[in-house]
């Protein structure tokens, strides 16, 4: 009796781990339109509390690496699970620096056997783009060996990162594939981390030589492609921008009274387009990571915290571009108003702009 209770409780364990979606999974989104070759390598670092899924989606499409922070949906007893508002490159779009994203919506199913554990599903374009963005059907696997915690969302944000493709060296050309295995699993006993050695790419602004960090997740010459290449490193380099950051002094430059505690900020290169990288704190916290200036703006939407007198903005330097220092021209929207500050960030301070919340928007509250 006692063990048919003890093999009860096993089941019973094993059948609850298996309702479950915490964990990193990888895959390949391809678009569903005959004779359409463009596909995405896409993966999910997702953290499950009861029916609530949290966590971030990333993805490489051409040249750029995007990321994302994503709340979602489980339902155990259905293994469905769902993540709106999850914005993907359009496929045909000629310049990733100057594209238009897709609205989408995941939509995947649970299945684990022996074998392994599968995310199968479609993201759904939003409506309004029926007749310009396609679906995408996706297949992720479960990466066993990848230990997924709370911890590990700790300090990291969403990023963009463009790839530049390098001439290969040439003992690198004349190499077979068994030299290029041994020579990427030697890389990662030293480092802890994998190069992408493959194509001969480097990011711009994610250096592959650093280290990874001492994070949950395990890096190994089995690591899939998508996590040997982007979690340990960008985990280590998102933990780098927030201690360099609270090195740098704030910088404030104005104060702008706002009356909704959620704004829109958008980011413009504003003079002549050079490099420029930065990062977006909002409070000390870090929002957004790896965001070129350009002339074409990037927005970032802030929640305020209702709580405090001030709120802080602050733009980080990643690097001075080409004309030293690093320059931006952030508009605020509020509402049907808009405002509009100059900004500029070097590696010993931090540019900052301070928003107030009206008194008679925070008693509407």
């Amino acid at each position: 009796m006692k063990k048919l209770v003890l093999l009860f409780l096993i089941l019973s364990s094993f059948v609850a781990r298996a309702q479950k979606v915490t964990g990193y999974w990888y895959g390949q989104a391809n678009v569903e339109m005959a004779g359409i070759q463009n596909n995405y390598l896409t993966e999910l670092i997702i953290s499950q509390k009861g029916n609530t899924v949290k966590g971030f989606f990333g993805y490489y499409f051409k040249d750029v690496y995007q990321s994302f922070v994503v709340k979602g949906t489980f339902d155990p007893k259905t293994k469905k699970l769902v993540i709106n508002n999850i914005p993907i490159i359009y496929f045909r779009t000629n310049s990733t620096m100057a594209s238009v994203d897709c609205i989408t919506s995941f939509y995947g199913t649970l299945r684990v056997s022996k074998v392994k554990s599968e995310l199968n599903g479609y993201f759904y374009r939003d409506k309004k783009y029926t007749y310009t963005c396609p679906d995408l059907r996706v297949n992720y696997t479960l990466y066993t060996e990848a230990k997924v915690t709370d911890s590990i969302f700790k300090d990291m944000a969403s990023t963009r990162s463009f790839w530049k493709a390098q001439p290969p060296a040439p003992d690198v050309v004349k190499s077979n594939d068994a030299k290029m295995e041994s020579e990427m699993a030697a890389v990662a006993e030293k480092t802890g981390s994998v190069k992408k050695a493959a194509d001969s790419t480097v990011t711009t602004s994610i250096p592959q030589t650093q280290p990874a960090a001492k994070t949950e997740i395990v890096s190994s010459e089995k690591t899939p492609a998508l996590l040997a290449v982007q979690p340990p490193v960008m985990q280590a380099d998102i933990i780098k921008i927030n201690e360099d950051f609270r090195k740098r002094k704030l910088i404030v430059s104005k104060q702008i009274e706002v009356s909704s505690d959620s704004v829109r900020l958008s980011f413009y290169d504003n003079a002549e387009v050079d490099g420029d990288s930065i990062s977006v704190f909002l409070n000390g916290k870090l929002v957004v990571a790896h965001q070129g200036l350009t002339e074409r703006a990037f927005n970032v939407y802030v929640q305020l915290d209702s709580s405090l007198a001030i709120n802080e903005v602050s733009m980080f330097a990643e690097n001075l571009g080409k004309y030293p220092p690093n320059t931006a021209l952030m508009v605020i929207s509020d509402g049907d108003k808009r405002y509009e500050t100059y900004l500029s960030s070097d590696f010993k301070g931090n540019a900052t702009i301070r928003l107030k919340l009206r008194r008679n928007s925070l008693a509407g509250n």
